[in-house]
């Protein structure tokens, strides 16, 4: 089982690579980093976030977050609002041009899960959907 579980860390990790080299080289010459793609990514995703929901999503400090924003609004890709209910809170959400670049790079996401599985049965997409919603359960 050692050998099974040394070649899939493997895998896992060159996975990991490509689809990393792909992100950034899609990013490459839009004119946004990737850090705000990714922002864009879960704003998209999720909505209307908090400053501090949205920096634990990314897996960064909302200082950095603040930096990255302040970026992103302008560009005219975010808003700030503040929060009705908690004045403390600040709201970050996408405007219509972030929304259009969400779309459009969602749009690339899901060219590239074609290409990634389109040899693969209806039952093999099924399984392979189940087992990455294990994993992301998992972190």
């Amino acid at each position: 089982m050692k050998q099974v579980d040394d070649q899939l860390s493997h895998e896992i990790v060159e996975f990991y690579e490509k689809l990393s080299s792909w992100e950034a080289s899609v990013v490459r010459g839009k004119g946004h980093s990737l850090a705000q793609i990714h922002t864009v990514e879960i704003l998209g995703a999720h909505g209307t976030l908090r400053m501090k929901e949205l920096a634990e999503k990314l897996g960064i400090t909302t200082g950095t977050l603040t930096v990255q924003i302040n970026k992103m609004v302008n560009l005219g890709l975010v808003e700030r609002m503040a929060h009705e209910q908690d004045k403390r809170s600040i709201l970050v959400q996408l405007t219509e041009k972030g929304y259009e670049v969400y779309h459009e790079h969602d749009q690339l996401h899901h060219q590239l899960t074609h290409q990634i599985t389109e040899t693969f049965s209806d039952i093999e997409r099924s399984q392979l959907l189940m087992f990455f919603q294990r994993i992301n359960q998992g972190f």
